[in-house]
């Protein structure tokens, strides 16, 4: 399907197995005009070494692609506010690697889960975030990548799940051009911020206007949600499938506002990732319309 400006920018995150730029060939086919990839194995610290040969491949399926955002997530066990010193140093290194590898790779945004305080506190967390943010953006000062900061639903003892923390994070970085916001719509709304109606929907991105600013808003991961409104418990559902339902969705994909914010699913694979995906980017492109 040839690409049009008019085109959605939709899309969803994609497996980099046997190298990362099959993900770019899987978003191809299900005619995604954004793609999320992870820069490595997200379960692992080890980082298999990005190199040049993987980069020309990455960059010639990118040049024969219609995909028009890129944006990486970091891996799973990355956890900046950690108050073990072992699993911080860890973190603060594979976090600075990920950006490093997602510039490589012409990655407009990395989105990264803020992090979890372990017992320590919200206060301690935040502080210890944005000083590790802090290390790593003078750590690298040539990377035109952004950490997105990615809005969370509160499990646990993780921070993010209120659009004050983000801004406290972003306040306490230096270098704010080196940093966005994620947000995700599963997480926001079990964190208990209201999507489900047009009022609700709009008073939820006027408040996050005020607290953060919508300069900051780079990525959308557009996801349903298993849990009810306010539960603080992250589970993904299929659009329309979960308590959201789909109004929220068809706000999102006709607020002219993020038309050009690219919008990625992180909706469960099943044994049938291409039928999955493929049904929830419909969804969202018959609301485009």
């Amino acid at each position: 399907m040839a690409a049009s400006k008019k085109d959605p920018l939709i899309g969803a995150h994609m497996s980099i197995s046997g190298g990362v730029h099959n993900a770019i060939k899987s978003g191809d086919a299900l005619n995604c005009r954004a793609l999320q990839i992870f820069t490595k194995n997200s379960n692992q610290w080890k980082a298999k070494v990005l190199t040049e040969e993987d980069i020309e491949k990455f960059t010639q399926a990118r040049e024969a692609s219609s995909i028009r955002a890129y944006v990486g997530h970091v891996g799973y066990l990355i956890n900046v506010a950690s108050p073990r010193e072992d699993i911080y140093k860890k973190s603060v290194a594979s976090l600075t690697d990920e950006i490093i590898r997602a510039d490589r790779l012409g990655l407009h945004d990395l989105v990264m889960h803020p992090g979890a305080h372990l017992k320590e506190g919200e206060e301690y967390a935040l502080r210890k975030i944005s000083d590790s943010l802090n290390r790593i953006i003078d750590a690298t000062p040539d990377i035109t990548t952004r950490l997105a900061l990615e809005t969370t639903a509160g499990q646990g003892t993780n921070v993010g799940y209120k659009f004050e923390h983000i801004a406290e994070m972003i306040d306490m970085v230096e270098n704010k051009a080196r940093l966005s916001v994620c947000f995700d719509t599963c997480h926001t709304f079990a964190a208990g911020y209201e999507l489900r109606n047009k009022k609700d929907f709009n008073a939820t991105f006027r408040k996050f206007d005020e607290i953060i600013g919508l300069e900051y808003l780079t990525v959308f991961h557009v996801n349903d949600s298993k849990k009810p409104f306010a539960s603080r418990v992250d589970r993904h559902e299929h659009l329309g499938e979960g308590e959201l339902g789909l109004e929220p969705f068809k706000f999102l994909m006709q607020d002219k506002r993020f038309a050009s914010i690219p919008k990625i699913l992180e909706t469960p694979k099943g044994d049938d990732q291409k039928a999955n995906d493929s049904r929830n980017l419909d969804i969202l492109r018959s609301f485009a319309k």
